[in-house]
């Protein structure tokens, strides 16, 4: 098979979806890798880094669309790139599409064949492709939200470990996933007063153990409420596979939080859990409103692009080799956790929290692709 990297065009986006390493994988198992002029680097991998694992370099990302069946990339295609999508084509990449209808009316127009990362999810409910890039994300947002919280970047000007004698910042984390866990394990280490809240008492518990320093608070709106208002950062952290994240915090609650208190929001490549957010990117990351810092980079993880591009491969790389060895079909027939990945497929949208998203018609990938899961 022929797999394309293309360079990533998104605002600030220094990922490449494959490494030398990973290039290396897939020439030793028979596949030609087309990779676009300079796609590395961003991560410091450079064109003679790839020729070396056995890559073809191509000048533009038409030649990688036009010569490649199978196109690995980090984030979502914008527009002239899903233009480009044929129905020969096997898109794998990080596609976010419930807060996306443009998109996800692409993808479906195109005909071609697109796994999202993000959905991909075993029997007992992990999410193996999300999870790195969800635990960067993690680890950055407190690093993020102690900066904003400087008063010379527009925020209150509170350190998050408060000083001898005086108190530490409240820090309030919305979920206790992946994100969440790890945001909390830095914000508590960094010295902040830190708790989480979350539906899943399972997932406190887990939390709890890790963490003993860090309070856990069963998630209601109740508690949301009282507890956002005191708070000077608020990570929200909140995962809902495919599907558009809740918002949990009203406009209302922003505006009654105090004056120069920062929001990070990893919530909003699935369209954000604080009403009042919106995206923003790594050159313009912030914006106020009703006095409050907003965060909200959906692309977190892409600031640190030689520790993300690493772990992207590591994780993403046996489901490519699969793919590439045995066909998307027979790929995702004999593993249900795969399948489970695949947004789009013949025109048609095959993973229900997206078409529910978006408005479009839902069909089992079982009506387009027989799949027996287990």
């Amino acid at each position: 098979m022929r797999v394309g990297v293309p360079t990533e065009i998104k605002e600030e986006e220094y990922r490449v979806a494959l490494t030398p390493a990973g290039t290396k994988e897939l020439t030793t198992h028979g596949h030609e890798v087309l990779v676009q002029h300079g796609a590395g680097e961003g991560s410091f991998f450079s064109d003679e880094a790839y020729v070396a694992a056995g890559a073809r370099i191509v000048a533009d990302a038409e030649a990688v669309f036009v010569e490649a069946d199978l196109i690995v990339k980090v984030k979502e295609p914008l527009k002239e790139e899903y233009l480009r999508l044929e129905p020969r084509h096997l898109l794998c990449t990080y596609l976010h599409l419930a807060p996306d209808e443009d998109l996800t009316r692409g993808l479906v127009e195109s005909g071609a064949t697109c796994l999202a990362y993000e959905t991909v999810e075993t029997a007992d409910g992990r999410l193996p492709l999300l999870a790195p890039m969800s635990e960067i994300a993690g680890r950055l947002a407190p690093q993020a939200g102690a900066y904003f919280l400087e008063r010379m970047s527009g925020g209150k000007g509170k350190l998050l470990s408060g000083a001898t004698g005086v108190k530490a910042a409240n820090v309030i984390i919305l979920g206790a996933g992946i994100s969440g866990t790890n945001a909390a394990r830095i914000a508590s280490g960094m010295g902040a007063h830190t708790k989480v809240l979350d539906i899943n008492l399972d997932a406190l518990a887990a939390l709890q153990q890790q963490l003993p320093a860090v309070q856990t608070l069963h998630s209601d709106q109740l508690t949301i409420e009282e507890e956002v208002v005191k708070a000077d950062l608020v990570i929200g952290a909140v995962l809902v596979s495919g599907a558009r994240t809740p918002v949990l915090v009203s406009e209302d609650v922003v505006r009654q939080m105090q004056p120069g208190s920062v929001i990070v929001d990893l919530s909003i490549d699935q369209g954000g859990c604080v009403a009042t957010s919106h995206a923003t990117s790594h050159r313009d990351p912030v914006f106020v409103k009703h006095g409050l810092v907003h965060y909200c980079v959906d692309n977190v993880a892409g600031v640190v692009p030689i520790t993300s591009t690493l772990a992207l491969t590591n994780s993403t790389l046996p489901y490519i080799v699969a793919i590439a060895d045995n066909g998307i079909v027979n790929a995702a027939r004999s593993d249900p956790t795969l399948a489970r990945g695949v947004n789009v497929m013949e025109g048609k949208v095959t993973n229900r929290e997206v078409a529910e998203a978006t408005g479009n018609a839902y069909f089992p990938l079982e009506y387009v692709l027989p799949i027996e899961y287990t």
